[in-house]
């Protein structure tokens, strides 16, 4: 439905429940509306007023409850607005910013070479965000008293791994005075091996996409609200154990050439 205000409420929203109603004489039942232009928020809720005082008008039993779908260029920040405005939308159709990603346009990623036949291995860079970290890591997610995540960090896959209560320092991998002493409450693994790249060793099958998804919306659910919020959000910390930053640091000097003066 598209137009202003007027247009929607006194001819678009009459005239599609005129219909249903017919429809439902005859057995059928409409799906919904689409809203595709104005105030998608406002416009959203005085459909439903409409829907529900149909239902109750003529006993047409969740009618009241009849689909709303919005379009119109949606993107993050519609969103965003639409939820803290409240709405009565059901369903969203995004389609132009969904499919070009107006916000990163290419998703870039990189594998980077850790080890081979056991020997750990480091890129060097001078760009420390190149430098790679080595050796095969297990990585944890360690939790504080409020139920929040306080930061992820990574150990050499031999490590101990974290306990709950017991103190541990977590360090910035290459920056030597970002470290901190975090207790945690709770402490969740977080890399799980799916495909060995060996052989000898079974390959096990990846959970359903539908899993996945479930997996990561929790996860961002218990997330701190700062972390999560669209405007300055507080960078969150993925740290290193003690042990895996002396073994970094080593490594980098072990590897690094030095340089000779004439």
């Amino acid at each position: 439905m598209k137009g202003n205000l007027i247009k929607v409420m006194r001819s678009g929203i009459p005239n599609f429940c005129a219909v249903a109603l017919a429809l439902n004489d005859l057995g059928y039942k409409a799906v919904g509306i689409r809203l595709d232009s104005g105030d998608l928020a406002y416009l959203s809720c005085e459909a439903r007023k409409f829907f529900r005082a149909i239902e109750k008008e003529f006993d047409v039993p969740g009618f009241g409850r009849t689909s709303i779908t919005a379009s119109n260029d949606l993107n993050e920040e519609t969103l965003d607005a639409l939820n803290k405005q409240g709405h009565e939308v059901d369903a969203y159709g995004i389609g132009t910013y969904l499919v070009t990603c107006y916000a990163q346009a290419a998703l870039g990623c990189v594998f980077k070479l850790v080890e081979i036949n056991n020997q750990p291995r480091i890129k060097l860079s001078e760009d420390v965000s190149k430098v790679s970290i080595p050796c095969k890591k297990r990585s944890y997610r360690l939790y504080g008293r409020e139920g929040y995540p306080l930061v992820d960090i990574m150990t050499g896959e031999n490590e101990p791994s974290p306990k709950v209560g017991e103190r541990i320092l977590c360090r910035h991998p290459f920056n030597e005075s970002k470290r901190a002493y975090v207790v945690p409450q709770q402490v969740e693994e977080l890399l799980k091996c799916y495909w060995p790249g060996s052989s000898d060793k079974p390959r096990e099958d990846l959970p359903p996409l539908k899993d996945i998804r479930d997996r990561c919306i929790k996860q961002l659910e218990r997330m701190r609200p700062d972390h999560m919020r669209r405007l300055n959000p507080t960078p969150y910390k993925v740290s290193v154990s003690a042990k895996l930053y002396d073994f970094i640091h080593f490594l980098w000097l072990n590897e690094a050439p030095v340089g000779e003066l004439q």
